[in-house]
């Protein structure tokens, strides 16, 4: 049996919806949320929450894989103490394999990737076999902190620099095929960044001659961030990511996301455009 979690995040959901498709072996996949009310899935449905660690053993029973959605909405402290959690659970209820989605090794200076590393040490010092999906940053994401105002004027601090951004759907699609097939994949890293690099100027371009691109500085956005009502922690995260894009350390390209998809992947700047 196969287990997508956190599928209440539209990567957990997207790859619950690809294993969902395969009409033959619906019976042998269940998707695991924290709010089994929630979701619209044709899958059966399990509640997992990784803030209850008490429940998830006897939510994995019966799992043999398990596609474990990173849960990293919160600081170090508890993004760690879920997955430990989670993974701990696993072990006890007798999963074999876990594909986690983790973050891509450009990223490692950002300020959330240290949960990420954290969860892969864990997996490859536990009996559980494991595949790292390291994912790059969406297409999406850069599409919505790159949106155009009213005016058509895009303002995030994103400098000349790129992104080696990746369509959300296919890091979906990515996770959903590496489920099915987990002994090929055992022991695998992959580096899942996109093949196009993409910047606050091609988005203008890309949305028509209506919409230039004025870059911000970070002071402004982090100001802008703080005032908005975020957490706390997610102010660092958005300054961050802006500053490490900026910087050209997160505009490296690879091939590993075409090979395991089989396909050329979805064009960025579509996804992107889509997200503003």
């Amino acid at each position: 049996m196969i287990m997508v979690t956190g599928a209440a995040g539209a990567l957990g959901a997207l790859t619950a919806d690809r294993l969902a498709a395969r009409e033959d072996t619906r019976e042998d996949t269940v998707l695991g949320t924290r709010d089994p009310r929630r979701p619209e899935t044709a899958l059966p449905v399990r509640r997992i929450d990784f803030d209850e660690p008490a429940t998830l053993a006897a939510g994995f029973a019966g799992v043999e894989v398990l596609v474990m959605v990173s849960a990293g909405y919160g600081e170090d402290d508890t993004v760690i103490a879920r997955h430990g959690a989670a993974l701990d659970a696993a072990e006890q209820a007798g999963v074999r394999h876990v594909v986690y989605t983790s973050l891509t090794a450009d990223g490692d200076h950002l300020p959330y990737a240290l949960a990420h590393r954290w969860t892969e040490r864990r997996l490859r010092s536990g009996p559980m076999g494991w595949t790292i999906l390291r994912n790059g940053l969406y297409a999406e994401l850069l599409g919505a902190l790159a949106a155009p105002s009213a005016e058509g004027r895009i303002t995030a601090p994103l400098g000349e620099g790129r992104l080696a951004a990746v369509a959300r759907a296919d890091l979906a699609d990515a996770a959903a095929h590496v489920a099915q097939h987990p002994g090929a994949h055992a022991g695998r890293v992959y580096e899942l960044v996109g093949e196009q690099a993409i910047g606050g100027a091609d988005l203008a371009r890309a949305h028509g001659p209506h919409v230039t691109y004025e870059p911000q500085t970070l002071a402004r956005a982090r100001a802008h961030a703080a005032a908005s009502g975020a957490e706390p922690f997610q102010t660092p995260m958005l300054v961050g990511t802006c500053s490490a894009i900026a910087a050209g350390f997160l505009s490296r390209t690879g091939g590993d996301l075409r090979r395991l998809l089989g396909r050329a992947p979805r064009c960025p700047l579509t996804a992107a455009l889509a997200a503003s």
